[in-house]
């Protein structure tokens, strides 16, 4: 009986591994991301890694900021974008609609991708802002170029860039 369950455990036992990865990493709104970052040309499993950051895939999510839906917008940073994004008759509660809030999120993310041209150092500007990392690209005390962040200043955003990638790494490895 002990060798049988020995086993099952190893020929099951990386199937069912995977499956309680994938319960912890739940994969909602494939689709949109999917087409969202295809259209922004972003790499779909980042998009998937930040909103797990973000929400946990609660399109209701709200933060403490007042950040809200999936991909977690600030209302006056979703009324800012949706001028840049000709959208017309903008209502924050936009933001709660999954494919909207996708949307939004993965253009805002791409702005910030051109804008500043590293990957990690627009992750930053997502969580803090682009003022606040304009500051600290001027600091020499955080980055020696202007362009990369050798340090981040703040610890929350520090963690929250470093999560966004591992996140992503997992959604790759669980989703590929």
């Amino acid at each position: 009986m002990l060798l049988l369950l020995l086993c099952l455990g190893l020929l099951f036992g990386p199937f069912l591994l995977r499956q309680g990865k994938k319960m912890a990493y739940p994969l909602e709104y494939k689709a949109e991301i999917i087409v969202y970052a295809n259209m922004y040309e972003l790499d779909p499993y980042l998009v998937m890694g930040l909103i797990f950051t973000e929400s946990r895939f609660d399109p209701d999510a709200v933060s403490t900021a007042g950040a809200t839906g999936l991909m977690q917008i600030m209302p006056e940073t979703g009324a800012w974008l949706a001028e840049k994004m000709e959208l017309s008759d903008f209502d924050s509660a936009q933001l709660y609609d999954e494919a909207f809030n996708i949307r939004m999120g993965c253009y805002y993310l791409k702005l910030l991708s051109d804008y500043y041209g590293v990957l990690r150092t627009a992750l930053a500007a997502y969580n803090a802002g682009i003022g606040s990392v304009n500051g600290w690209l001027r600091d020499p005390a955080c980055s020696a170029d202007g362009v990369t962040l050798d340090t981040i200043p703040y610890p929350e955003t520090a963690e929250y860039v470093e999560k966004v990638a591992e996140n992503a790494e997992m959604y790759l490895a669980l989703y590929r």
